[in-house]
């Protein structure tokens, strides 16, 4: 026997409908994907520290030394809380900052560095303008200016969690504070 929707009782019509509604609107209620905080894990091995002998105020130094070193431009406003920031391009049209916080905060072996980095891309967006005539027996015209304005604007941020980048970073502060 051939299995059709035409061959399907009426009420067995209704069954089917009455499931592909159900689903449908599951589908609609469900979440379309878990939020990062979801899947936080808060594992007790992690990338983001780095252990010095040396006192928080000393192993800070140390610490903006090393972004010093590769560029980085450093907020002086605080001792044991470093910022540093740097500027990439690479496409003409876009740009990346690279933003680097660490903390130095007192432990039972001297210093413990706290790093955090954070990503932030921007695109080159064109905005030109344009300027009105009007006629009152022609209408209306708009006439493009000859001048572009191109502005950088946010498009993403993101914390950077890879700990190659924490490694190395770490291994720059460790050949310095040495």
């Amino acid at each position: 026997m051939k299995f059709t929707f035409r061959s399907m009782t009426s009420r067995c019509r209704s069954l089917a409908f009455a499931a592909l509604a159900g689903l449908l609107l599951c589908s609609c209620a469900a979440p379309r994907g878990t939020r990062p905080y979801q899947t936080e894990t808060f594992p007790n091995d992690t990338p983001f520290q780095y252990y010095s002998s040396r006192q928080p105020d000393g192993a800070c130094e140390i610490a903006k030394r090393a972004l010093l070193s590769q560029g980085y431009q450093v907020d002086d406003s605080k001792p044991l809380n470093i910022r540093g920031e740097k500027f990439f391009r690479p496409k003409t049209d876009e740009a990346t900052r690279l933003t680097i916080t660490l903390v130095c905060l007192p432990s039972s072996l001297g210093a413990v560095i706290y790093a955090n980095a954070l990503e932030t891309q921007f695109e080159m967006k064109s905005k030109g303008n344009s300027a009105g005539l009007s006629v009152s027996a022609l209408g209306s015209v708009s006439l493009p200016w000859a001048i572009d304005k191109d502005t950088l604007v946010k498009v993403g941020e993101e914390t950077v969690i890879a700990p190659e980048f924490y490694q190395r970073l770490f291994e720059l502060i460790k050949t310095l504070d040495s």
